[in-house]
């Protein structure tokens, strides 16, 4: 079977994950090219792979050999990247978040299906053991009728955070902060495994520490989902430590949550459980709230390559989440709510 041939575009803080998953997946995967604004970077991650070029240019490599882009660059960059990638040919996985508006997101998913290739989109987050196990228990109807779900984010991210970056803390560039940028995440989460449309959110954000950004670094919602349940997500990066997230879904049976990668239990009338996440294969680079998760999705999506099936975190679903931040935010600017 002959190995794909892929490209990392974006040699930034996260391409570390990526260069460690190459690595333990290299007898499936040749990385041909590594691409970054800044040449030093980009040297960098080749170094590490034989017969690997780097570039600063993506557009070089369109329409050349590779089956794979990965794209992880600033956010506004993802849409425009993708799309070129997927019209001459290549299929693509991109960072969350996949776009910073709708229309991009929807474009990206409009370039895949006019191209016949694949779009998905990185929410590692869902792949840990003790998410599939909740959502398991939920779909075979051991939590009964879904009433209702929660999520908290409290990190910190200091003036520093942003002042290093050309891009973070900007509307036009990063698209938001603490909502499209760190609990995006969470809230994928809850929706996937809630398993409910959106109906309606509603919330509110503000800029209450980081006075140095333009965009929110603490926000507020409700979602409200079409099957009757109520979301509701706190989210602040203003934290003095990036905290463990928590997310609760109470159904009818009792209640289940994940307190960062670990999952919980307590039916009625049961005593409570823990599903640890056991990490084995996983890949622990950077800091400990990326998980280690990036490299059964990037296999995954190589196996959707190689056997031509369904990528499960396809730009639809990579949608979702993005809708209900981008709704959120509208709801706060217009000061009403927001039906999807």
């Amino acid at each position: 079977m002959s190995k794909l041939k892929v490209a990392i575009v974006g040699c930034g803080r996260i391409s570390g994950v990526y260069r460690e998953a190459f690595k333990e997946l290299s007898k499936d995967v040749e990385v041909l090219y590594a691409v970054d604004t800044k040449i030093d970077r980009a040297r960098e991650f080749a170094s590490h792979f034989d017969g690997c070029t780097p570039l600063t240019n993506y557009k070089e490599i369109l329409g050349s050999d590779i089956d794979i882009a990965h794209i992880t660059t600033p956010h506004h960059l993802h849409a425009p990247m993708s799309i070129d990638f997927m019209d001459n040919g290549h299929h693509v996985l991109v960072e969350k978040p996949m776009a910073i508006t709708l229309e991009d997101a929807d474009n990206m998913i409009e370039a895949s299906k006019r191209n016949g290739v694949k779009l998905g989109v990185i929410f590692q987050t869902r792949y840990v053991k003790g998410c599939t196990e909740l959502k398991g228990m939920i779909e075979r109807g051991q939590l009964g009728k879904i009433l209702g779900a929660r999520s908290f984010l409290a990190w910190s991210r200091p003036d520093s955070y942003y002042e290093e970056s050309d891009w973070k803390g900007t509307w036009d560039k990063e698209g938001g902060s603490v909502l499209m940028n760190q609990a995006i995440h969470s809230i994928d989460r809850v929706l996937w495994l809630v398993g409910s449309d959106v109906e309606w959110v509603e919330g509110t954000i503000a800029t209450r520490i980081n006075k140095t950004i333009e965009v929110e670094d603490i926000a507020e919602g409700h979602v409200r989902f079409k099957d009757g349940s109520l979301y509701q997500l706190h989210a602040t990066n203003t934290y003095p430590i990036n905290a463990p997230i928590e997310i609760e879904i109470v159904g009818e049976k009792g209640r289940v949550g994940l307190v960062q990668d670990t999952a919980w239990v307590q039916l009625n009338g049961k005593e409570r459980y823990e599903i640890e996440d056991d990490m084995l294969g996983g890949i622990q680079v950077g800091p400990s709230y990326w998980g280690v998760s990036h490299k059964f999705q990037i296999e995954d999506f190589y196996e959707a390559v190689r056997d031509d099936k369904k990528v499960w975190i396809d730009g639809r679903e990579g949608r979702k989440a993005l809708e209900v931040v981008l709704g959120i935010y509208k709801s706060a600017r217009e000061g009403k709510r927001i039906f999807l």
